[in-house]
């Protein structure tokens, strides 16, 4: 099977993490690959913040070149070694991992990353690669799509030798996984912010489309129901399933011209999107079929990780991606530092999502290009991290 590119990388740094640094050119004949390739790839990495590059060579983030022969390092040289196990190294994770690579370089530990691919068939064996890394305690956000997948695919986790902390992710009450420490993002008062948002600038109930492929897209359709129940409101209709474009383009049109009919029909004026990359493309294509946002139509997408980059600034939801990071790093070296960290009790720390209003919902422009009203301001305030 030919190996994807979030292996490599996994290769690549893994690589560096045992030599302290390493030339580019000895990366690519080692990955087998060519220079250009591996160029990217470090580039790519050095970018996320998980390796330095200086000169065409790369280090290990805090370790000096002199690593690489044998010398001590002056960073991780106190602090426990930490694994990291996340489903993907770019998009959402990319700022969560980020997080993760701060709070452990301030407590002089060192991180250690697996990638399932959100292939969550292997989270177990890339998390026994981080034991056999050395890994002292574990970051574990599972590579979960459907609702079962915690059930088939986590219960292994209760069972870890060392102490795991759970990131991003929720287990099923009652489960032996709900009696973890986790640290995940609140993505119920999220989808609450950006339906009263819209309610506030006077539309009536907000649609809601979205995906179903991840932890997160199936929080928000839960969050959504929730803060309808929660205002006294009723969906003008189902919801719309979206889906990636370029995978399932058929779909991804069924989807936009749902949307589409809504407006036209007058069933509503706004809508919630999950994710961005789809609110960004639907945005293009209902502007070719006659509906403008935020004109016709008042939009909020949900994650703010391209939101912003759209023709029309989109007003989006932003989950404290890093913060998530931050928090179950520093959760997880408390209960390997701390004497008394193993006798605590677990912890659930939920952190609240914040919105971020651009032009797309239209508040901007009806406040006169301010950044929306004082109302918004208070919710994007009170909602900080």
């Amino acid at each position: 099977m030919r190996e994807s590119a979030a292996e490599r990388h996994e290769r690549l740094l893994e690589l560096v993490r045992e030599r302290g640094s390493a030339r580019v050119s000895d990366l690519a004949a080692l990955l087998g690959v060519s220079p250009v390739t591996a160029r990217r790839d470090v580039e790519l990495l050095a970018g996320e913040g998980r390796l330095d590059r200086v000169h065409g060579s790369v280090s290990w983030p805090g370790r000096p070149p002199a690593a690489a022969t044998g010398a001590p390092s002056a960073a991780g040289g106190h602090g426990p070694v930490l694994g990291l196990l996340a489903p993907s190294s770019t998009y959402y994770f990319a700022e969560v991992i980020r997080g993760a690579h701060e709070a452990a370089a301030r407590a002089g530990s060192r991180l250690i990353l697996r990638i399932s691919d959100y292939r969550p068939e292997e989270d177990r064996m890339r998390t026994e690669g981080l034991l056999a890394a050395g890994a002292e305690g574990l970051l574990i956000a599972p590579g979960w799509r459907a609702p079962g997948d915690p059930a088939e695919h986590g219960e292994w986790i209760t069972g870890l030798p060392v102490p795991a902390v759970l990131l991003e992710r929720r287990a099923t009450p009652g489960s032996a996984l709900d009696g973890m420490d986790r640290v995940a993002s609140d993505h119920g008062h999220g989808a609450l912010l950006a339906v009263r948002h819209l309610m506030d600038l006077g539309h009536g109930t907000p649609l809601l489309v979205a995906r179903a492929d991840s932890p997160t897209a199936l929080a928000v359709r839960t969050g959504y129901t929730d803060a309808l129940g929660a205002l006294g409101l009723r969906a003008p209709r189902d919801v719309i399933d979206s889906v990636p474009a370029e995978q399932r383009p058929e779909e991804f049109e069924a989807a936009v011209r749902a949307l589409h009919e809504a407006v036209v029909s007058g069933t509503a004026s706004a809508a919630l999107v999950h994710n961005d990359v789809d609110a960004i493309q639907m945005v293009q294509r209902l502007a070719e079929l006659g509906v403008r946002v935020p004109d016709d139509l008042a939009l909020i997408a949900y994650d703010d990780e391209v939101a912003a980059l759209a023709d029309i600034p989109l007003t989006a939801v932003a989950p404290p991606k890093r913060e998530v990071g931050r928090e179950a790093t520093r959760l997880l070296v408390e209960r390997l530092t701390d004497r008394h960290g193993a006798d605590e009790p677990q912890r659930h720390l939920s952190l609240l999502p914040r919105l971020r209003v651009r032009d797309s919902c239209g508040a901007r422009r009806a406040s006169g290009g301010a950044a929306g009203t004082g109302a918004e301001r208070a919710d994007a305030d009170r909602n900080s991290f």
